[in-house]
């Protein structure tokens, strides 16, 4: 649904200036990436549209896997990566954020 449409690059930045002050909303835990992970990245991209996952692990093509795991599961938008936080968009039937036009 929300990956049909692939986001421009100033929508991305709006994305990326709306996130600058957010912290992380979801924190994977030593169990990595389980069920109630999953669920509670879902809530809160359904809340709040724009969230924050912090993701640890040394290693960086584990982390990838992970990004690209949540990113398939929900259908979100992977607007960046720094570090270890990964920034997800997916717009509700609300459509509380507003993006410009392409």
């Amino acid at each position: 649904m929300a990956n049909a449409t692939t986001l421009s690059n100033k929508q991305k930045q709006h994305l990326k200036s709306l996130a600058h002050p957010l912290k992380p909303v979801v924190l994977l835990g030593a169990n990595g990436l389980t069920e109630g992970v999953m669920a509670e990245i879902e809530l809160a991209l359904d809340h709040h549209e724009l969230i924050k996952v912090r993701v640890p692990g040394e290693e960086r093509e584990e982390r990838e896997a992970i990004y690209a795991t949540i990113v398939a599961h929900t259908g979100a938008h992977r607007v960046q990566v720094v570090g270890k936080i990964l920034t997800l968009y997916k717009p509700s039937p609300e459509l509380k954020i507003t993006l410009p036009r392409k």
